[in-house]
Formats: structure tokens, sequence, C-alpha cells
């Protein structure tokens, strides 16, 4: 026999392994759901469409599904994944029966909609709860709000889907918009609220960006009759700068900070503003800038057509290399704006809060690889469904890095990594006195990381 050359060791392969899980830090997924209530609240809300002497819940098969997405799935046929090892993921519908569920789920979208994001608000609260100072919620005030951040994005569509329409961008496909709740610098975000769009959807429809404040509010964790008032700031980009949706959130009395387009006249304004006006701009960590400065116009605009108490806000700077300037610009500089209803804070730490807005598309592009990136049904109410499925994804994720990651850099692993070191670590399944046992592999990098947040959620109290 001739001796290898390769610098691999040369095994041989059978499939006749028995009792090997090859997503065994998938549990960690599985244990956070169980913890927040998500698992119970799915299966109260949806027991209506619990059909008698059914096998199979409906609240359950969502949850595989969300779960199948939070590991990589991006079709409803990826939940094979899970229906290979019962005995980690217990009974698994068949493709035909998590077909038909979402199909009589599309056929009432609304209600079903409805029923899943009471679910999801439930769970939330339940989550933010049980995380306590590591919460979004914890500790807010005017100064220091919880933070919504809303923005929209292309999903291409590659074939005929129903109400799929051209994008701005040449493109094909759908246009969402969706709201994330910031958890800081320390942290990720979980989504609050999504609404699926035609492709040809306008970036600055007003009353989309209201549906969408509206659902987002309606999932944290706040007595409904309770005005959250200035606690809750919501920060969109120019998208955002119509009259009508500054009126809504002057309202509803909620902190904004708001992408606002320079015209022809409020770039001459900007002409007469003293150099001395000007302060230097912070970097993303908090430090002077270089070559950026900020000021406030609003005394130099007529804005009697806009809400009272809402303030301009001008930061001019070098542009990057390579970068065309536009028609407003001045002096070689670029020149950018928003508004915000604040009236507290110097002007440099409120242009850096609405810059950290840039945070949004982190969420989007994490969204994205958790389902987001291809709407893979053929009508519309049913992939407003499969949103909600993303939803649910990303929500399982970002919770359990909020409670049982929160002392280590995976808080802010991103899903691709989540993915490579703790989702895909294989085990193998025991049993001993009645108990099922998941030995996790001895050698796996992250196995320490997995075991310990295994051992922070059991110390969890159990939801109410």
């Amino acid at each position: 026999m001739s001796k290898s050359t390769s610098p691999y060791p040369r095994v041989s392969a059978s499939a006749t392994g028995t009792g090997v899980v090859s997503q065994a830090g998938a549990v960690l997924l599985l244990r956070t759901a169980e913890k927040t209530g998500l698992t119970a609240a799915l299966t109260t809300e949806l027991s209506p469409y619990r059909k008698p002497l059914a096998h199979h819940d409906p609240g359950k098969i969502l949850l595989d599904l969300a779960t199948a997405l939070a590991i990589g799935g991006d079709c409803l046929a990826d939940i094979a994944q899970l229906r290979a090892h019962p005995e980690l993921f217990g009974a698994v519908a068949s493709d035909p029966t998590v077909s038909r569920l979402i199909g009589v789920l599309a056929a009432d979208a609304d209600t079903a909609l409805a029923a899943i994001g009471r679910a999801r608000a439930t769970a939330r609260t339940h989550a933010w709860t049980a995380a306590g100072t590591s919460a979004p919620d914890h500790a807010i005030d005017q100064a220091h709000p919880l933070v919504l951040d809303i923005d929209a994005t292309l999903v291409t569509a590659h074939s005929e889907k129903e109400q799929a329409a051209p994008t701005f961008k040449r493109g094909f496909g759908f246009h969402p918009l969706c709201a994330f709740v910031d958890h800081g610098t320390g942290g990720t975000g979980e989504p609050v609220a999504m609404l699926l769009r035609p492709g040809n959807s306008g970036s600055n429809t007003a009353v989309d960006h209201i549906t969408v404040v509206q659902d987002a509010l309606a999932q944290l964790p706040f007595d409904p009759a309770y005005r959250v008032g200035k606690k809750v700031l919501v920060r969109i980009d120019g998208a955002g700068g119509t009259h009508q949706l500054i009126e809504y959130l002057t309202k509803r009395r909620l902190s904004y900070s708001v992408g606002f387009g320079l015209t022809d006249a409020h770039a001459e304004a900007i002409d007469l503003v003293p150099d001395q006006a000007w302060t230097p701009a912070y970097d993303a960590d908090g430090q002077v800038r270089d070559g950026a400065w900020v000021t406030e116009i609003t005394d130099l605009l007529d804005l009697s057509s806009w809400p009272k108490g809402m303030r301009v806000v001008v930061r001019k700077e070098r542009p990057h290399p390579g970068a065309q300037l536009r028609f407003t610009d001045r002096d070689g500089l670029r020149l950018t704006a928003f508004v915000t209803n604040t009236r507290r804070g110097q002007l440099p730490d409120l242009e850096l809060r609405h810059r950290r807005r840039a945070r949004c598309e982190d969420r989007i592009r994490a969204a994205k690889v958790t389902g987001l990136q291809n709407l893979p049904l053929h009508g519309f109410d049913q992939n407003r469904i499969w949103l909600a499925l993303v939803q649910l994804a990303c929500e399982l994720v970002a919770w359990t890095q909020m409670l049982a990651l929160v002392d280590h850099p995976a808080r802010c692993w991103e899903p691709k990594r989540l993915r490579l070191r703790l989702w895909s670590i294989a085990g193998r399944i025991t049993r001993h006195a009645r108990r099922t046992v998941v030995n996790l592999a001895a050698r796996a990098p992250s196995v320490a990381v997995l075991t310990a947040a295994l051992k922070r959620l059991d110390a969890l109290p159990a939801p109410a």
C-alpha cells in the first residue's frame, strides 16, 4: 500500500453513526426560548390554529423554524436539520405539515401576525426582566433613552413573487421597513417590527414609518396606557425627515433624531454661521475628530411649518478621499444635518448619538443572514409570516446573548461567528438514570463558553 502524501489524515467514512448531534450548541437557543416564556406564549397564542387530534403544535412548529433560521437555514425545508435529532429538538413536523401551517396562517395573516406579535411581546417582557441591569430599558430616562432605530432595506426576488416590484436601485423584489431596539455599545440589538412592502415603495413614505413606529412601541414592555415620552428615542435617516412623521413623533411626545435634507436656502444660511460658532465633532469613540465640526442653525431658518421644539444641527467635515461633493456642500466640505427635539446635551454628543444610528445597518446585515436575504415563498402574506419568523430567530439570538453571554465577548458576536463557534458544536446523546444527556465535544474551542452560558440560563427563574 502506498504511503499518503496528503497533510491530512486519511479516514474512511460511513453513514452508520448513531446518537450524534451535529448542531448540539443550538440547545442554548432552546433554553432561551423556555426561560423567556416564548415556547409557552407561542403555544397559547396560536392554539386557535391547532386542529383537533393534531400531533404537532403550531407554536412549536414556528419555534422550530425560527431555530432553523438562527443556526443558518434560509428556507422551510431546512427544518430537516432539527428533524434529524429528535433527542434534542423533540418531534419536528414534516415538510408538508410545515407548508400547510404557513398556508393556514397566511390565509388569516393579520390575525396570525397579531398573535405572534403578542407572544413576542410577552417573551420580551420576561427576557428584559430577567436581564436586569443588562436590559435595554434599564434605568432609561430623557438623558439615556431607549433607542429605536428604523431603516429600510432591499430584498431581491429571483422569481415572480406576489407584489415584487422594481426597486430604486434597478433591482427587483421587496423593500421592507425595519425597526430595531439598540442594545448600546456593549451589545447588539433585536427587531421589534418589520413591514413588508413592494420593491417600488417610497423610501420616505410617512404612513409606513408611522405604522412601524406604532408596531415597535406595541412590542415594548410598557403599559399601553402609559406615555413613554422622552424615554424612547426614535432614530431614522433622511427618509424620516417628513412633516407628517415629525408631527406624529411630536404628538406622541417621543424623542427623535432624524436626518434632514439640506436645500440651497439652508446652505446659504449655513454660510452666515461665524467660525467661532462651530464646535469640533466627535469620532465613534467620543474623542475630538480632526476636520469635522457641528453647529445649530435653528434660529437661521424659517421652521414655522414644522412642529415646535424642532432643532436643526449641521455637521461639516472634510470628505473622504474619492467622495463626490454635492451642490449644497460648501468650501470643499461635506454638509449633513439632522433634527431633534432633545433640549439638553452638547451638540457634539447629540450629533454622535445620531450617527450611531449606523448600527442599524449591522442589525439588518445580521437579519439578512438569518433569513431576510431571500423571501422564499410566493404569496405576499406567506412572506409576511416568513418575516415574523426572521424576527423570532433574531430575537432568540439577541436574548441568548443578553441573558447567557453578557460577560463574554460573544455578547457582540454576529450570527456567522455564533454559528461557527457555538451552535455548530457537536455532541453525543447518552441516557443515564432516565435522563437524556448531551455530551458536548470536549475539544471544541468554545465549549467552555457554551457550558457556562447554559449554567447561567439554568440559574434564571422560570417565567411567571
